[in-house]
């Protein structure tokens, strides 16, 4: 096929395509993982040369990165807002923990999950991980500390506590890629230990979670 044959991409402004650029490697993320981010990919979503994406993103370990940045802060947001509308410490952290274990947000999962292992070879995207890792651990450790502070929770380092609580997180949900264990019981199992860890009565966070 001649050159005058091919179907020319449309001009657009280099903001506006970059963002096009964006916004498929977001969807491609979520529908297929960070592992089928490619020039080749990013082009075919978009209908473009793959050179043409090249122009925009020569380093595809930065647009990795930034498309995960994308993703998990997306889903922090999300949960940061849904978990401040609950009235009270143990409210916000069972809804933390039953939101955050919920299948229908396994493709953010698999998001984790890929960049944790990409991130060995990709240095922006593992400085991503981490700081993206310290922002969901200040979430949970704002919550511990209110429990805390209120008297609600018996905790002496609300840190570490969060630390633990959120490689019980993804603990669960990467097992749960693989559909290994009791689906069902993912939500009892990491309430009960985590009830154990802030001195609460078994069943506590079950309780606030059901009103």
């Amino acid at each position: 096929m001649s050159s005058a044959d091919r179907t020319r991409a449309p001009r657009k402004s280099p903001d506006a395509r970059r963002a096009e650029i964006a916004h498929a490697a977001r969807d491609l993320a979520h529908e297929h993982g960070l592992t089928a981010l490619t020039l080749r990919a990013v082009a075919a979503r978009i209908g473009v040369a793959p050179g043409l994406v090249a122009h925009y993103e020569p380093s595809m370990d930065a647009l990795v990165a930034r498309t995960f940045r994308a993703v998990v802060a997306a889903e922090l947001d999300e949960v940061g807002a849904l978990v401040a509308a609950r009235p009270d410490p143990p409210a916000r952290l069972a809804a933390l923990l039953r939101t955050l274990l919920d299948s229908a947000r396994s493709d953010v999962t698999v998001v984790w999950v890929e960049a944790w292992a990409l991130g060995r070879r990709n240095e922006p995207l593992a400085h991503a991980v981490r700081e993206e890792m310290d922002a969901w651990q200040s979430l949970i450790e704002g919550v511990v500390a209110d429990g805390a502070s209120s008297g609600a929770f018996r905790v002496a380092d609300p840190a570490v506590t969060a630390w633990q609580v959120l490689g019980m997180i993804d603990g669960l949900n990467a097992q749960a890629l693989v559909r290994w264990g009791d689906a069902g019981e993912r939500g009892s199992l990491i309430e009960h230990a985590v009830e154990g860890m802030l001195g609460l009565e078994r069943g506590t966070l079950e309780a606030a979670s059901a009103a």
